[in-house]
């Protein structure tokens, strides 16, 4: 067959059996751990960042003419291993044959990622919502800007198929592309794992962004800000005022009680209560002495 013949055409259903037949024969022989990517629904993405990912790759004119036929393969099962490391992407994608792609990705460049932390500190403050995607518009905006966010620009990918098409992105190349995007709907975290930043460096920035915040505010705020946050935390309702309590009188030392002094081996015997006088006991009273009648005088 000449060099500029075409390729005998490779029906879906039949490149998805030989496919899964080289899967199970590869798994087999070397041990390996297969991940293919299937897309769950009409879209191939349905996240945030699966979705922010193949945007970006739509946005640039390099990737404009071998993109479609990329998705087509996507959809119809063809990548049956995608595997993604720091700054690499490595798959196996069954067309005419098992083809083997590998991307590399440079790193973000620390300029770019320190302007993004300055710029989304104080506002990323769970990574739940960071890898949801649930951020206020700025800071999705700062994500996802073309040339100056975090995602990778053409010049930043070198692409690689063991193919025979002439093409830098062939449409193996593309399909891998567009399954990175499928991957990040399922693991989000993937996205700074490739371009080789830590997202535990934005909620460090978040925290010492409050504690300035804080510290500026004065105690009484800082405060009410840690009762707040607790109270999100636990879900119960924390009182910030403390229990006022009666002041306790203190002492310098332990007075000791003074005692009287008492005759060694004798105890005082305790005083006998008076005996109390006997109501029905009458008593004798003296006769009340009459006064005598005096005699009239005789007139004379």
């Amino acid at each position: 067959m000449a060099w500029y013949s075409y390729r005998p055409y490779v029906s879906v259903a039949e490149r998805r059996h030989k496919g899964e037949a080289a899967a199970r024969r590869l798994a087999k022989k070397t041990g390996r751990v297969l991940a293919p990517v299937r897309p769950a629904g009409k879209g191939i993405a349905a996240t945030f960042w699966g979705k922010a990912w193949c945007k970006n790759l739509d946005a640039y004119s390099d990737f404009a003419n071998r993109l479609p036929r990329g998705r087509t393969y996507l959809r119809n099962g063809s990548i049956i291993d995608l595997q993604i490391t720091a700054g690499r992407v490595e798959a196996l994608v069954q067309g005419t044959e098992l083809y083997q792609v590998a991307i590399n990705f440079k790193p973000l460049t620390n300029k770019r990622w320190q302007t993004f932390k300055q710029h989304a500190a104080g506002q990323v403050t769970h990574l739940l919502d960071l890898l949801q995607g649930r951020l206020p518009p700025a800071v999705l905006a700062a994500i996802t800007t073309r040339d100056s966010g975090l995602f990778p620009t053409p010049k930043e990918i070198e692409l690689g198929c063991s193919c025979p098409d002439w093409a830098a992105m062939c449409k193996h190349v593309a399909a891998v592309l567009y399954g990175v995007g499928v991957r990040l709907d399922e693991m989000p975290e993937l996205f700074f794992v490739l371009r080789g930043v830590d997202s535990g460096e934005l909620m460090k920035a978040a925290t010492a962004s409050a504690v300035r915040t804080s510290k500026a505010r004065g105690p009484t705020v800082a405060a009410a800000f840690d009762d707040s946050a607790l109270s999100e935390i636990f879900g119960v309702e924390i009182e910030s005022e403390l229990p006022v309590h009666a002041p306790r009188t203190t002492r310098s030392k332990k007075q000791p009680t003074t005692k009287r002094a008492s005759t060694p081996g004798k105890r005082k015997a305790p005083a006998k209560a008076k005996p109390v006088a006997n109501t029905k006991r009458a008593a004798k009273l003296k006769p009340v002495a009459t006064a005598k009648r005096r005699k009239p005088r005789a007139d004379h």
